[in-house]
């Protein structure tokens, strides 16, 4: 138990990361006048998150967990202290970037050591715990940033997961067996390659309008035609590569197709949304950076219920696809809510839609992860892991651009008398602000958020459609994934 309080350490600073950032985040785009590239600060840790995570789960089948982990770790807290030394935005979105790549390994190789340690029932009751590490960093973390950003700096949110993960470190070198597989190493480098250069050309085209001014520019048709080369080479090198990256046969099941479209949307509107609900918070409803952070407790105390719940259900039943269908149902309920939220409304319907908006996130957390890991043999076990945190992270990041985008596009429509530029604005400022004009900020943030709630709420719908078409499986109690049997209902 002791390692797996490690491997739950090893979480929880890797997520605390992510969602300390939400609430400075405003303050940061102020100091570096960088609203134009608001969403880059999260899509560019995400990004190489994404990048990264199938690599990591191949390779950690291969020679084993600890030394990927170590390393993973090693190059977050390298990321940590660059973050906090940036000097500009654009150091620090690379910064971020670099962080991102030890955060990825951190995740998908924690998610392998457990599914390597429990069967899939007794799995998804202690996967539950890791999710209950997203509550508690997305309840700490806004809440810490917004106190630390506001009292020492926005550096200082960068420089608090050193120590977690130092201790994690020394944890891991310490405790955590080194099993070797018994495969030879093998390490797909041009599927990774190609996979990579996929995965950023998506979110650089969703982003095109920002970077290039338009999405039928030259560049953008560009970008597409080099993500369309990059998918048909890499298909020819995973049917040739004796130990791709991701193995072609995963696709052959449904279940794990449709699982990959959930798990992207689960980011999208839950990863992908956080710095906007910041700012939604913050700008639109004119709360301080620490009352903001408030009301992210609301919504992980709905997630921390929702994933507990469906741990219990997982683990009583060995059904999860009913769990998908409701969340996805709740999930565009709340966003659709937040859309049509007015400015002023009552503060007890605003919490109530975040806590909803948060059992829902609770319900779909692990499912998709622990459904992919049933589908496999044990020993693609770290592929199937990389591939649905790929798809979660590549679609939070995928949706960050978006959601950037199109509030960009709004705020650009918006003039207000007496102040300059509405997008340099920090949520400190508000308050000094004269009422009227703070009234009229807050009335424009609050019309060019609306448009990005009502697209996630549209993917939420995406997802239920998906979840609706997965085949009805049971987990068998006590069985071990390479001796699974998958029995339709």
């Amino acid at each position: 138990m002791l390692v797996l309080g490690i491997i739950m350490l090893c979480i929880f600073t890797a997520m605390l990361s992510n969602q300390i950032v939400a609430t400075a985040l405003p303050s940061i785009v102020s100091s570096f006048d960088g609203m134009e590239r608001f969403g880059w600060v999260g899509s560019a840790y995400l990004l190489a998150q994404a990048t990264v995570m199938p690599i990591y789960g191949k390779i950690g089948d291969l020679i084993g967990r600890k030394a990927v982990l170590i390393f993973a770790l090693s190059i977050f807290l390298l990321g940590s202290a660059s973050c906090a030394l940036a000097w500009s935005m654009e150091s620090l979105i690379a910064a971020r970037a670099f962080q991102g790549l030890g955060g990825g390994g951190i995740i998908v190789s924690a998610f392998g050591v457990t599914a390597d340690i429990f069967q899939p029932r007794e799995r998804a009751r202690y996967q539950s715990y890791n999710s209950l590490l997203l509550v508690a960093s997305a309840s700490i973390g806004p809440t810490a940033g917004g106190v630390l950003s506001a009292t020492l700096g926005w550096r200082s949110i960068f420089l608090v997961t050193l120590p977690l993960g130092l201790i994690a470190l020394a944890g891991i070198v310490a405790l955590l067996p080194r099993a070797r597989p018994g495969r030879a190493v093998q390490i797909d480098y041009g599927g990774a390659l190609t996979l990579a250069v996929a995965i950023i050309g998506l979110v650089l085209v969703a982003d095109s309008h920002q970077i290039f001014g338009s999405f039928a520019t030259w560049q953008s048709v560009g970008l597409f035609a080099l993500i369309a080369a990059a998918l048909v080479v890499w298909v020819r090198i995973e049917r040739r590569a004796q130990e791709p990256v991701i193995p072609l046969s995963l696709f052959r099941s449904r279940n794990f197709s449709l699982l990959l479209i959930v798990a992207a949307v689960s980011g999208a509107v839950t990863i992908g949304l956080l710095n906007f609900v910041a700012l939604y918070l913050q700008m639109a409803l004119g709360f301080a950076p620490t009352i903001a952070g408030l009301f992210f407790i609301v919504i992980t105390g709905g997630l921390a219920v929702g994933a507990l719940a469906a741990g219990r259900v997982i683990s009583a039943t060995g059904l999860y696809k009913p769990l998908l269908v409701a969340g996805a149902i709740l999930t565009g309920v709340a966003l659709a809510g937040l859309a049509g939220f007015p400015v002023g409304g009552p503060v007890w319907v605003l919490g109530a839609v975040l806590l909803v908006h948060g059992f829902a996130s609770g319900l779909s957390q692990q499912a998709p992860i622990i459904g992919a890991q049933y589908e496999v043999s044990r020993g693609h076990i770290g592929a199937a892991t990389g591939a649905m945190t790929l798809a979660r992270i590549g679609g939070a990041s995928l949706a960050m651009s978006v959601y950037s985008a199109i509030v960009s596009s709004g705020l650009a429509t918006v003039s207000v008398p007496g102040v300059a530029a509405i997008d340099g604005l920090s949520p400190l400022a508000l308050p000094d602000l004269d009422p009227a004009v703070r009234d009229a900020v807050e009335a424009g943030f609050a019309s060019a958020l609306r448009p990005m709630f009502l697209t996630a709420a549209g993917l939420a719908f995406a997802s239920f459609i998906a979840a609706l078409f997965l085949r009805r499986v049971r987990f068998e109690p006590d069985r071990a994934p390479s001796e699974r049997q998958i029995r339709p209902e």
